[in-house]
């Protein structure tokens, strides 16, 4: 079995532009041996920017997008971006693609959040038509049709090809996905998948999914890792994150992580995470994620309980265990993992 590759995942921005944090952090992980390291975007920040300031700065990590969501841009122009970052890179793009969810597709970018499945596959057709450059673009989906023939059309659009000749035809694409059409169509379209969360212990939850993926096929999860012999303190800073997004990344009536959260075993601990979390019992709600839970998906406690877990990681299908932390927490794990 391949040994475990580490990512640097930087996440989202915030309220304030991270500077040359993020930059140094890329270095460091990128000296540390790190495989890769990955943008986010959200109703703020772009991912590609960063990424390309970051690109910039560093020569062999690799360079993906965590995730860019496929209604900030059409997919002819993210394939124009992600051409553009594999080239002046030379080769080390991956872009990594996600439906984001209806608050924010229909709140923010102001288009429908109607079937996300169809369109992913749709957006994916149409990256690897231009990145493979053999003909003409062209798509008769319903959500991307190319060329434009629709309401307002002057009925003067003609396929084209990328003036630019990509570097690579095969850049590597990953999707972020959580419910379980998408992540089997991900297994089948993509190269790689990126789950918001995986539990190598409860590896039956994704195994039909995941069963058709080729050889190759990289899964890389965001796991958050803190080092501290007190547990319950460790696994804080975890169910914080879940309690948000399981309490709050949704709507009442639908939330994917929620749902996800179902589907790993704690379907009554997730509608109570919900429920105080609505009713503005935020601390109370992150209490009611069950240690369990937030330990399976993490790598939390004292040096040598996280490197016998590291094991538990390698033996499962996962390939890369992407992290989010300070240097001093990149090289501990560089020192375990690597």
């Amino acid at each position: 079995m391949a040994k475990l590759k580490l990512g640097l995942q930087l996440g989202y921005w915030g309220a304030l532009c991270p500077g040359e944090n993020h930059t140094a952090l890329a270095q460091e992980a990128e000296r540390l041996g790190f495989d890769s390291v990955w943008t986010a975007e959200s109703w703020g920040n772009d991912c590609f920017t960063p990424l390309a300031w970051i690109g910039a700065q560093t020569s062999t990590i690799r360079l993906g997008t965590s995730v860019a969501q496929l209604s900030a841009r059409t997919p002819t122009a993210c394939a124009m971006a992600t051409l553009a970052l594999d080239a002046l890179s030379g080769g080390r793009m991956i872009l990594g693609l996600g439906v984001s969810g209806p608050q924010v597709v229909e709140g923010w970018y102001g288009q429908p959040y109607s079937k996300p499945v169809t369109r992913t596959r749709e957006y994916v057709s149409i990256i690897r038509q231009v990145l493979a450059r053999k003909a003409p673009v062209t798509n008769d989906g319903e959500f991307y049709p190319l060329p434009y023939e629709g309401p307002g059309a002057w009925g003067m659009g003609k396929p084209l090809k990328p003036i630019t000749h990509p570097l690579r035809a095969d850049v590597p694409i990953f999707i972020g996905a959580e419910g379980p059409r998408n992540v089997t169509q991900t297994a089948e379209i993509a190269d790689g998948w990126l789950p918001l969360y995986y539990s190598p212990y409860r590896q039956e939850v994704y195994a039909d999914q995941i069963a058709g993926a080729p050889e190759g096929f990289e899964i890389c999860p965001t796991v958050m890792a803190n080092i501290n012999d007190d547990l319950e303190q460790a696994l804080y800073p975890v169910k914080a994150m879940l309690g948000f997004y399981i309490g709050g990344m949704g709507a009442a009536k639908r939330n994917f992580h929620k749902e996800l959260m179902a589907r790993m075993g704690f379907p009554d601990e997730a509608e109570q995470i919900q429920t105080l979390f609505f009713e503005g019992k935020r601390d109370e709600a992150i209490a009611a994620v069950p240690d369990a839970f937030a330990d399976e998906i993490s790598l939390c406690g004292p040096r040598e309980r996280i490197r016998e877990k590291l094991q538990d990681w390698e033996n499962s299908p996962v390939t890369s265990l992407l992290i989010n932390g300070d240097e001093a927490l990149l090289r501990d794990m560089a020192e375990l993992a690597l």
